[in-house]
């Protein structure tokens, strides 16, 4: 059986949840696909795989743009959480034991490295 073009946006949503994102009754303005809540309430949409900011009608939006350094780290948290994708789908693939070691240890190491990101977030 082949994969369904939108079997991938599921399982990374259902890895979200794996890894702590809550499920909001919200959806995506621009997609209208289910939006995540991180720990450090922020929104995201997997699908779009961007950070979602909802404003209130009759509410203006900030006028301040985000500083450089927290799009470098949503984009820095981006490409972890695909690296870490891109690991699990081996993992599940290869019968190696020696290989699985070898991508346990990094995917481990991109987790470590995605919970100093969300940390950092979190701190500024």
């Amino acid at each position: 059986m082949q994969p369904k073009k939108d079997d991938t946006p599921i399982k990374r949503m259902a890895d979200l949840l794996r890894q702590g994102a809550t499920l909001t009754d919200l959806s995506c303005p621009a997609c209208s696909s289910p939006l995540f809540r991180f720990k450090d309430n922020t929104l995201w949409c997997e699908q779009d795989q961007k950070k979602v900011v909802i404003v209130k009608e009759g509410k203006q939006t900030p006028v301040q743009m985000a500083p450089q350094t927290d799009i470098a780290y949503d984009k820095l948290e981006t490409t972890l959480l695909n690296k870490i994708q891109v690991l699990e789908d081996k993992i599940e693939k290869t019968e190696d034991v020696e290989e699985i070691q070898k991508l346990s240890a990094a995917l481990s190491e991109l987790l470590n490295s995605l919970e100093k990101i969300r940390k950092i977030k979190i701190k500024t």
